[in-house]
């Protein structure tokens, strides 16, 4: 048996929750994979065999102690802005498509993500399933392939997952069961309310009071947590909050930013603050500037808000820039588009490095990797080796500076100036060691370095949950 782990609304903690449960069920020796049909995201994670999938199922895979696998995300959607998406179908780029015109595909597609989901349960038994948003949506019960379209075709035991944190709980949980099909409702099995602060003990006649207007038990009421997790989505980055520090380092964010959980081990040892374009970069210690879906777009916005002036000024600080995939693009001198990343035409870039990048093509470079930093000081020349993934499109063709990293990326004379394609590139304590040991010494204090290794904070999690969810009562779910 498997189970669907539904949201009274977007962004409740599905994905934390399944990802818990995984890692619950596998220290009880159950195997497990974790399933999601359709996502929507712009982080998102490159698997061994070079496909895409969300992040999400990549970190519940983590959890699960699996490998990741394209079968675990079969349908991914990454918006491009005006109700367009990129489709990635089975980790591979599908098409462009307008949100009217995807509807149309979607019985076509729940039958893709079914054979995945067949096949991750005939491979470990048992399956998680994360539905997306809310599961009341009720003006697309009739293409809603995540989450009552699924269910009507799995047939599966049901816990649905609130958010005490937003307000308004009672109605959340009533309200998404009783808008239910009649044939759904009665698969809700359990219950679980995330992200409560404060005193239990005030909030134990409200579980009974739900208990007694839903008829559904209440699994557990977890509390709020600070265990890092690599983030969803782009909700998520609303709900990041800078570490007071003496080392500030702003991340641009662009209006399609992607893949931004590449810093958040950054953001555990600094201030790390996501500054929207056309605000000051001034005493900022270190600019990066992230991935993104559409470089050109945001490039665009870079120089029609000042952006570009304030990273100038940066540079000619002394600050060091860094660029990330899109953000490494947007560093070099010229972007020649034959129509597949915006409209076809020659763009001029940053100028900070001496590469031009071409986009000719519709595919995507997905791999993982694996680089030794280049011997480059003041930063490069610590980092060693590097692990992480690549997903963009475009090629650059690298002009007089160096390699960052061995095989991709590009330096400037300095050292203070480098992009690279790496996702991941600040996930690595070597890395993360070699940026803030030096930006620190610029301001004449100590850093200490990171570490390799540390706890596991799917263990951390997992016993939160066997702390306050009924685990017990869940395996019975699954193994009913």
């Amino acid at each position: 048996m498997s189970l669907f782990v539904m949201g009274s609304a977007s962004h409740v903690g599905k994905s934390v929750a399944v990802a818990a449960i995984c890692r619950c069920l596998v220290r009880r020796g159950i195997v497990v994979a974790p399933f999601k049909s359709q996502n929507m995201s712009l982080n998102s994670y490159v698997t061994p065999d070079g496909g895409e999938i969300g992040m999400a199922q990549a970190m519940q895979a983590v959890a699960a102690k699996v490998t990741p696998h394209t079968d675990m995300n079969p349908v991914l959607l990454k918006p491009k802005g005006d109700c367009i998406s990129q489709v990635v179908l089975y980790g591979r780029p599908y098409k462009d498509i307008h949100i009217a015109a995807y509807y149309q595909e979607t019985p076509e597609l729940l039958t893709k993500a079914l054979k995945s989901f067949g096949r991750l349960e005939s491979a470990f038994g048992q399956v998680v399933v994360e539905g997306a948003g809310g599961a009341a949506e009720l003006n697309l019960y009739d293409r809603d392939i995540a989450n009552v379209q699924l269910a009507k075709k799995l047939r599966i035991p049901i816990i649905l997952v609130a958010d005490i944190e937003r307000g308004g709980v009672f109605a959340q949980i009533y309200g998404t069961i009783e808008l239910l099909p009649d044939d759904i409702r009665p698969l809700v099995k359990g219950i679980i309310i995330n992200k409560f602060r404060g005193d239990p003990t005030i909030f134990a006649p409200g579980v009974k009071k739900i208990e007694e207007l839903t008829g559904i038990p209440v699994l557990g009421v977890v509390p709020w947590f600070t265990i890092p997790l690599p983030s969803e989505d782009s909700l998520s980055i609303q709900d990041k909050i800078t570490k007071p520090a003496r080392v500030r380092i702003a991340v641009v964010r662009l209006p399609k930013i992607s893949n931004f959980t590449d810093f958040e081990l950054l953001e555990q040892h600094a201030a790390v603050e996501y500054v929207s374009p056309g605000s000051s970069l001034d005493g900022y210690d270190c600019i990066i500037l992230p991935g993104t879906k559409n470089t050109i777009d945001d490039l665009s916005t870079l120089v029609s808000t000042g952006t570009d002036r304030e990273i100038y000024s940066a540079r000619q600080k002394g600050i060091p820039i860094i660029g990330i995939c899109g953000g490494f693009q947007m560093l070099g001198k010229t972007l020649v588009d034959a129509g597949f990343e915006s409209d076809a035409g020659t763009y001029e870039g940053l100028g900070l490095l001496d590469c031009i990048t071409r986009f000719t093509s519709y595919e995507k470079n997905t791999l993982q990797v694996r680089r030794n930093a280049c011997q480059i000081p003041p930063i490069l020349s610590s980092m060693g080796e590097v692990s992480g993934y690549e997903i963009h499109m475009g090629v650059t063709e690298s002009g007089r500076n160096r390699e960052a990293l061995e095989g991709d990326g590009r330096v400037s004379d300095d050292g203070l100036v480098f992009g690279t394609y790496l996702h991941g590139l600040f996930l690595n304590p070597t890395a993360v060691n070699a940026l803030l040991s030096y930006l620190f010494a610029r301001k004449g204090l100590v850093f200490t370095p990171i570490p390799a290794g540390g706890s596991d904070p799917y263990d951390l999690l997992a016993d939160l949950y066997e702390e306050h969810v009924d685990m017990d009562a869940i395996v019975a779910l699954l193994t009913s």
